[in-house]
């Protein structure tokens, strides 16, 4: 933009350098009338010399119109194509505010909903529990607690989507490292049907396999995924 305008002013310049060197030319040449009328007037008529006068004056007339209509017109144009560089320039800074703004209403949303999820899982760690029993005799602890959905990103109709990078195996993960206390070095062996399409159970570990846990969720629509009992296995039947 700023070679633009340099090479405008430029022009400018040449463009009034021209127009000064005519109007040089023509006072020169309106000096010269001027002798040559004083010459008449001493020794030619008085006829003669009011034509000389008149077409003389005509010509300088014409002349200096037509130099002032060419830098006023000069001007203008350069003006004119400033002020649609200036007003192009103010527009391309608005956008790039806009632009700005609208990128950090999405990222204080994706902090916002990110908050909510922790403060859902801080508040299934704090659940009281109530031990229960397992007809399954690999199991040495079983236990229920009331414990809330994790937030979920997802609307509408629910299909259980087990890909790994799916929105609803992330959710899932979420919930169940809400209610065992694992982060993200959990180790998820195996995921399922729990005999219904909307839930589901998995079995999991720390990356030290010190412990195995056997988690069962159900989904809440428009709440996501709740956890509903933990198991700690004695095996890991599924390594």
């Amino acid at each position: 933009m700023n070679a633009e305008r340099k090479d405008s002013r430029i022009d400018k310049f040449e463009k009034r350098r021209k127009t000064t060197k005519s109007i040089t030319l023509l006072i020169i040449i309106g000096a010269a009338l001027i002798i040559l009328l004083l010459f008449i007037w001493i020794f030619g008529g008085s006829d003669k010399e009011s034509e000389v006068l008149d077409e003389a004056s005509n010509e300088i007339q014409r002349n200096d119109n037509e130099s002032n209509d060419l830098i006023i017109e000069d001007d203008t144009d350069e003006d004119v194509k400033e002020e649609k560089d200036t007003n192009n320039n103010e527009k391309e800074a608005i956008n790039e505010d806009k632009d700005k703004e609208k990128d950090s209403e999405e990222k204080n949303k994706d902090k916002k909903e990110e908050e909510e999820e922790d403060k859902d899982a801080e508040k299934n760690h704090e659940v009281e529990t109530e031990q229960v029993e397992s007809p399954d005799d690999n199991v040495s602890k079983a236990y229920k607690g009331d414990w809330k959905p994790i937030e979920t990103e997802q609307s509408g109709q629910h299909t259980t989507n087990y890909d790994d990078e799916s929105q609803d195996r992330k959710e899932m993960e979420k919930a169940i490292k809400s209610v065992t206390g694992l982060d993200d070095d959990m180790i998820l062996w195996w995921v399922g049907n729990d005999g219904d399409q909307q839930k589901v159970v998995a079995t999991v570990s720390p990356s030290d396999n010190s412990k195995t846990y056997r988690v069962y969720l159900s989904w809440i629509d428009n709440n996501g995924w709740k956890p509903t009992k933990v198991e700690e296995l004695k095996v890991n039947d599924k390594r």
